[in-house]
């Protein structure tokens, strides 16, 4: 069986305290207690958890971090670059999910209560801003990761939007297109709003206009960007390009269009939003916006570690840049300066 830190306290016959204490190398622990200590943690081969170790100075050198889930295409690349950040500063990562609702987070709570962790990361799960904003205001530090626009009332890191719908405009105005439709995500949500915002804006300054009618909401998913493509087909004007609000969506555009008998790019041009890897592989292979995703979460991670070490909160939310990738969805390659990062992966 596993020694316990009760164990070790009670063969050196002091305080599970006393022995956190020493662990932590506390100079108010009187030498000859500190030596019978070790001792018996040598003799035991006791390994000290985090909390044990944590447990006289009051941390747990361990960070929490809430998720919707694990399904969502782009988290695996943000987790790693939380885990790469956290994990070099000698912290532990406790991950939660809100996969099964109130059951979720009501273990999430549970886990505050008991202090599991020093500080949190949240990629924002439905209806839980409110709760969250109680712990921060209570003293548990919270960074979000892409807050949907939502902007609460803790600090944030956020990819750029509204730039980068607005990359997607001028890419798509730069091969010749002017009959722009978009596939939205849900309305709720800020990103959605910023993208087509941003959109709007650069082929408004073209000197174009966006047919309402050519404006479909769907949900992120790649059966609305299909079903966004039957409707438009059916009922809508007619349209040389597509901005998809995400790449799964931009996936389902492609398999429209072509069930459809429509050449991308010849016939329509698409634009897809967040360069997940399936984004490369794409038939034909899908221009996009990229997401810095990893780095998205090493800002996070770095500023929640920063706020635990004392460092005051910024001012407002951190924006990472947005990238534009080339491929042959759009076919042609061109520069835009202000969209960041022009990568292109067009063949040649």
């Amino acid at each position: 069986m596993r020694v316990t830190i009760a164990e070790v306290a009670r063969r050196a016959r002091v305080s599970k305290t006393t022995v956190s204490r020493v662990l932590n190398n506390k100079a108010d622990v009187d030498a000859a207690t500190a030596i019978r200590v070790r001792e018996v943690i040598a003799a035991t081969g006791y390994i000290p958890s985090a909390g044990a170790v944590g447990l006289a100075r009051g941390v747990t050198r361990t960070v929490g971090m809430l998720v919707p889930g694990l399904t969502w295409p782009w988290m695996g690349e943000v987790l790693q670059g939380v885990a790469d950040v956290v994990e070099s500063k000698g912290y532990g990562l406790l991950l939660s999910t809100a996969n099964r609702g109130a059951d979720s987070l009501g273990e999430f709570s549970r886990q505050v209560s008991a202090k599991a962790f020093d500080g949190l990361l949240l990629v924002e799960p439905p209806d839980a801003v409110r709760h969250l904003r109680v712990l921060h205001d209570s003293g548990l530090p919270v960074v979000v990761i892409d807050d949907r626009g939502r902007r609460p009332a803790f600090p944030s890191v956020g990819t750029d939007n509204r730039q980068g719908g607005a990359a997607a405009a001028r890419h798509l105005l730069a091969t010749g297109r002017t009959r722009f439709a978009t596939v939205t995500g849900p309305h709720d949500f800020g990103c959605t709003a910023d993208r087509l915002n941003g959109f709007n804006e650069a082929i408004l300054d073209a000197g174009l206009t966006l047919d309402p009618r050519l404006i479909i909401e769907g949900d992120f998913t790649s059966e609305s960007g299909e079903a966004a493509i039957r409707q438009l087909l059916e009922t809508g004007p007619e349209f040389d390009a597509v901005f998809a609000h995400n790449d799964l969506t931009a996936a389902g555009v492609l398999a429209g269009l072509r069930k459809a008998g429509r050449v991308v790019p010849e016939d329509v041009a698409v634009v897809g939003f967040d360069d997940i890897p399936l984004a490369a592989h794409t038939q034909p292979p899908l221009t996009t916006i990229r997401q810095p995703l990893r780095q998205m979460g090493e800002t996070a991670a770095g500023l929640l570690l920063d706020r635990l070490a004392g460092a005051p909160a910024p001012d407002g939310p951190l924006i990472v840049p947005t990238e534009l990738v080339v491929r042959e969805s759009t076919q042609e390659t061109v520069s835009v300066a202000d969209s960041g990062t022009l990568r292109d992966e067009s063949p040649t």
